[in-house]
């Protein structure tokens, strides 16, 4: 059975250079980058090496990126790790409703550590306004955290305006900014963001799983989260995983942005054209969001039906997010969808590697499941 894997905002496929590189580093530079002898030394060249692709890639200073296990443990370093450094000025933190787990559930927990937390509701297409996230700046505000692309639904934020903002109106205000679904996927520098701190994943463009970075922009204060070493400036301390930075670095200098959107621009344009005018299919995603998902509905038929039976025909979509695990969705419920729009959501995501015949396929699989389906 020929697979046609379209969820690629979950996990990519890791490419083979990417693959190539963390074997590499495995067998042949598999010091610890902090030992002092020779071999130690030559795996901390390709550690620096590593950290100045990535660096390059956003326009920053390798001084200014931190290695970490992936966008989760990245977006909780910046969020805790700033709130700690300065709750002193205040305990008031700006973030969205749809923010992707790893920042909203961080959010809730501060709220039980007695800091304020407001969440920006967004519009029916999951879309955040700038004036909104202005309007909730107090003099007590100490973070603004946005997400540039939403996993679930592709809406993309105004970043860009949202930093102009503060610095007109709070400039000591720190801006961190979740762009783990847009790194690799829109060509963006952090000057021009002028985001305070950023977060970056290697599984969502073709490296392994297990590694990301975060950038924190020089004179920005945060405080580690773990502690036992001076690795990454004792931000993040530990051994280094070698294999993976490196596989992700061979990953980002693969990256050919501008091929990567008309690709699959292509494919979101075919895939909604014909979508659009099927009975009963509901498109949830805006239409100028991300090229690289596409979120509609079934109606009628729940999600984990759906999805089981595509997968029985080879076709890998899902329902929303991957950390939910089928769970409901606090982004569909926050753009204000019914329940049973919510509960029938289908969110399809490309990457360079899809072809027309991915979209062909899923569309046979849902007038299949359409057809065969019980209805609720």
């Amino acid at each position: 059975m020929t697979e046609h894997y379209l969820d690629n905002s979950a996990t990519t496929r890791v490419s083979e250079a990417s693959a190539e590189t963390a074997l590499r580093l495995m067998r042949e530079e598999y010091a610890n980058p902090s030992s002092l002898h020779s071999k130690g030394f030559s795996a901390s060249k390709e550690l620096e090496s590593a950290r100045q692709v990535v660096a390059s890639a956003i326009g920053a200073d390798s001084t200014e990126i931190y290695f970490t296990s992936g966008g989760t443990e990245a977006n909780n370093l910046a969020i805790f790790g700033t709130a700690y450094a300065h709750k002193r000025k205040g305990m008031h933190i700006v973030s969205t409703a749809t923010e992707h787990s790893s920042v909203y559930e961080s959010m809730l927990q501060l709220r039980k550590e007695g800091f304020e937390v407001t969440f920006i509701s967004p519009d029916s297409f999951g879309r955040i306004s700038a004036e909104d996230v202005l309007n909730a700046v107090t003099d007590k505000t100490i973070l603004v955290s946005v997400m540039y692309i939403n996993n679930e639904v592709g809406a993309i934020n105004p970043i860009a305006d949202i930093a102009a903002g503060l610095k007109r109106k709070a400039p000591s205000v720190i801006f961190h900014v979740d762009a783990v679904q847009a790194f690799g996927k829109t060509d963006f520098k952090v000057q021009k963001l002028s985001a305070h701190l950023l977060t970056l994943s290697g599984h969502k463009i073709h490296a392994p799983k297990g590694v990301g970075a975060l950038y924190v922009k020089k004179g920005v204060r945060i405080l580690p989260r773990t502690f036992g070493g001076k690795q990454e400036g004792k931000i993040r301390p530990g051994t280094e995983s070698l294999p993976l930075i490196g596989a992700f670095s061979s990953a980002v200098r693969e990256l050919d942005i501008s091929q990567s959107i008309h690709t699959v621009s292509t494919l979101r344009s075919y895939l909604w054209d014909r979508l659009s005018v099927m009975k009963d299919i509901v498109i949830n995603s805006p239409q100028n969001g991300s090229p690289f998902i596409l979120n509609f509905s079934v109606m009628g038929i729940r999600s984990e039906t759906m999805l089981h039976h595509l997968a029985a025909l080879g076709v890998y979509v899902s329902s929303g997010s991957a950390c939910s695990k089928g769970g409901k969705s606090h982004v569909l419920s926050s753009m204000g969808l019914a329940d049973n729009i919510a509960d029938s959501a289908i969110r399809v995501s490309f990457s360079k590697y899809n072809t027309i015949a991915d979209c062909d396929a899923l569309l046979e699989g849902v007038r299949q499941g359409m057809e065969k389906l019980a209805k609720r």
